[in-house]
């Protein structure tokens, strides 16, 4: 018998952030799969690693809005 999408969804937000984050990032992989245009060796291995930097707080993130402000000010 198959879950409804309802308990699965259900099931997944119960789980601790990381086993959520780890179904987040294969939900979307799925979505982003084109066959014959995936990334390359080096390209795959250079998000899990930056993906690893954040998990373990190894990384400063910054605000996307900042920077993009930043980034647009000294254009001007």
């Amino acid at each position: 018998m198959s879950k409804s999408i309802d308990e699965l969804v259900s099931e997944v937000l119960s789980l601790p952030p990381r086993a959520r984050a780890f179904v987040a990032e294969k939900l979307i992989e799925s979505l982003d799969a084109i066959a014959g245009d995936g990334l390359s060796p080096a390209w795959r291995e250079e998000v899990r690693r930056r993906c690893r930097e954040i998990d373990e707080e190894s990384v400063t993130l910054r605000d996307a809005e900042e920077t993009f402000s930043r980034a647009y000010s000294a254009l001007e």
